[in-house]
């Protein structure tokens, strides 16, 4: 008879502990251009005071470019020169890491919607405290725009919640599901 209560009990003391998973999609437009480049992207949780409590990804070219056809070498430069491109990311969280970490880290991705699922034991969202954040997606594209698009969310959340935010010119729709 003592487990069933203790069960209990330790189920309603871990519930802040064990807040839910974030769901993240979005949408990279397949935009009409001569000169095409996959966007950088950057999405991060920040606080009300636009301090950065947590990284979610940095999505840049990680492989060095291969050799043009008649070019005898690639070019010398990788994607980390570009970084500074994503011009909130870079000031607030980016100069201060010579290379993004590989938990973070990923390739640029084509035009397409781009699902990705975030788990509580996330180092973004493991240590964040109960209150109100910004889900922050920032990308930026060579030989074409900038743009941020901010989701306001509280963390966790008693109920499964969701939001959106809709970009204008490098992205598209950016939806945010918060589960309990």
């Amino acid at each position: 008879m003592r487990f069933p209560l203790l069960a209990a009990l330790l189920a309603l003391t871990a519930s802040p502990v064990l807040a839910g998973d974030l769901h993240l999609s979005i949408a990279i437009p397949r935009l009409d251009v001569a000169e095409y480049h996959r966007p950088y992207l950057a999405a991060w949780i920040e606080r009300e005071d636009n301090t950065v409590a947590g990284q979610l990804l940095v999505w840049y070219q990680l492989d060095k470019p291969k050799a043009r056809k008649g070019e005898k070498t690639a070019p010398s430069e990788d994607g980390r020169k570009w970084l500074p491109d994503l011009r909130q990311w870079w000031r607030r969280v980016g100069r201060q890491i010579e290379t993004p970490p590989d938990s973070i880290a990923g390739a640029t991705r084509p035009p397409a919607t781009h699902t990705l699922r975030f788990a509580r034991s996330h180092a973004a969202l493991a240590e964040l405290p109960a209150g109100n954040y910004r889900l922050v997606v920032e990308a930026a594209r060579e030989v074409g725009g900038r743009e941020l698009v901010k989701i306001p969310f509280q963390w966790p959340a008693a109920s499964v919640s969701e939001a959106s935010a809709e970009g204008t010119s490098e992205l598209g729709k950016v939806e945010l599901k918060i589960s309990p």
